[in-house]
């Protein structure tokens, strides 16, 4: 094996607090110490990570991720050399290019073309070769004319564009990307992920952090979870995504919690309009108000205990609690499961089956149960809905749920949804021999459940679509 591209051990980084009434140190012992923080007490600075130790081998793709201020873009700053260790080792091999801070590096009054080389020479590359790779990189960034602009009048995509070409254009063997693609669109982020998958291609290393658990999971092989300054947890990007959505969930379960705790002692609707900020209820509530959604949940498992963290093609219900202001004839209830990008996964209402309203006159709670709720592991919303059959809003809440699916181990495939299958190979004729025992010998394989033939898997009577608990 050869050297590790990325290595730290117990790195830890301090800052002193600059916030007033905190010790300041004076410049003669900072240079005599080489510190702005040694000596100090623990209450004057802050820790932004704490004993962090792992590798990252030469052609590997790491993610790093967690929360705001969990130390992901110090760490990554450490690895790029913009920040020195507070305390511990690290050990980088290799020539790095690192797009972590918006047009870091650019001079706003001068023009593109004059920062290309500027920025170019600062990232290890003579004039000849930036000559040389110009053409490339104004047409990978796709500024055409505004290359000869000044810099300021650079929109923030500009920036990002002109940054991600030179760096990619450098050859770096170590890559590093702090979320500066989140402000792409979409054309300049597929390029981009098809430059880093050459990069990779070619035994790059790549160091990326973004809140995108979808762009992490598709570009690494391993993730690292910072929490609060500490490493949380570090393995198989799937394995580690699926642990810090748990989390969340778990957090996001207590202030649901904590909510209907407070409306309960108030004697007010956990969700009524009125406990909500009036521009975030304009965008995420609508309706006459003739019936409103009052309540609602995602519940899980054998047990229906409220949870927000689901495995594929575990049992869950969404239930709401309805009540209507005004005796009703014409109703409909709706749910629908949402990426958060917006991109509808499922969705049904009562109206699609085959249900006939007649009279709704009090509170009710509706329960639309999946057996098996088989979504592929990731972040969904839900949207709740209560409506006239020709679709006119009573109460429509966006995003009144939001809850999120981990892989299981007998539940593995790509994309959204993952159907009940069954896989059936049978051997042609035009073989050698072409006989029955040819046919036969033709493929040999053992099933998952390690039998020579294994008998199609039921999926189950189908259950009556009419029924509603």
């Amino acid at each position: 094996m050869g050297r590790p591209a990325v290595a730290l051990r117990a790195v830890g980084k301090r800052y002193r607090r600059a916030a007033g009434g905190y010790r300041l140190r004076t410049l003669k012992s900072a240079l005599l110490e080489r510190s702005l923080t040694s000596g100090l007490a623990a209450s004057d600075t802050v820790e932004a990570l704490a004993d962090i130790s792992f590798e990252v081998a030469a052609g590997e793709a790491v993610g790093i991720i967690g929360g705001n201020g969990s130390g992901k873009s110090t760490l990554i700053k450490l690895v790029a050399g913009l920040l020195r260790p507070s305390a511990g080792e690290l050990t980088v091999n290799g020539r790095v290019a690192a797009l972590i801070e918006l047009g870091a590096g650019f001079h706003p009054e001068i023009s593109g073309r004059e920062n290309v080389f500027i920025n170019g020479a600062l990232l290890g590359l003579s004039r000849r070769q930036i000559e040389d790779r110009y053409d490339d990189i104004v047409e990978f960034a796709g500024l055409g004319d505004f290359i000869e602009e000044p810099i300021k009048n650079y929109s923030s995509g500009m920036y990002v564009r002109l940054g991600f070409s030179v760096a990619i254009h450098t050859d770096p063997e170590i890559l590093l990307v702090d979320e500066v693609l989140a402000v792409g669109d979409e054309e300049f982020v597929h390029r981009c992920i098809a430059r880093i998958d050459e990069h990779l291609s070619q035994g790059g290393t790549l160091l990326v952090v973004s809140h995108s658990m979808g762009l992490i999971d598709e570009l690494c092989d391993r993730a690292v979870w910072l929490d609060q300054g500490r490493l949380r947890a570090i393995g198989s990007t799937r394995r580690v995504i699926d642990a810090y959505f748990e989390a969340v969930a778990a957090r996001e379960g207590e202030a649901h919690e904590r909510r209907r705790a407070l409306a309960a002692e108030g004697g007010e609707s956990q969700t009524g309009a009125e406990e909500t900020a009036p521009e975030e209820e304009e965008i995420l509530r609508w309706g006459s108000g003739q019936a409103r959604i009052v309540a609602a949940r995602l519940v899980a498992g054998a047990a229906r205990e409220e949870r927000y963290h689901l495995h594929c093609g575990e049992a869950a219900a969404f239930e709401l609690e309805v009540e209507p202001r005004e005796e009703l004839d014409d109703f409909v209830f709706g749910v629908g499961v949402k990426t958060p990008r917006g991109v509808d996964c499922w969705g049904t209402n009562t109206d699609l089956a085959g249900y006939e309203p007649r009279r709704l006159s009090g509170p009710v709670r509706v329960r639309l149960a999946c057996p098996e709720l088989r979504l592929a592991p990731g972040e969904y919303t839900v949207d709740l809905a209560v409506h006239a059959r020709d679709g006119r809003a009573y109460d429509y809440r966006r995003r009144a749920l939001r809850f999120t699916v981990a892989e299981s181990s007998a539940l593995r495939s790509i994309g959204l949804y993952l159907p009940d299958h069954e896989w059936h190979v049978e051997a042609l004729g035009g073989g050698a021999g072409d006989g029955a025992a040819d046919r036969q010998a033709a493929i040999d394989w053992r099933s998952p459940d390690h039998s020579e033939s294994a008998p199609p898997r039921s999926g189950g009577a189908p259950s009556d679509s009419r029924r509603m608990e």
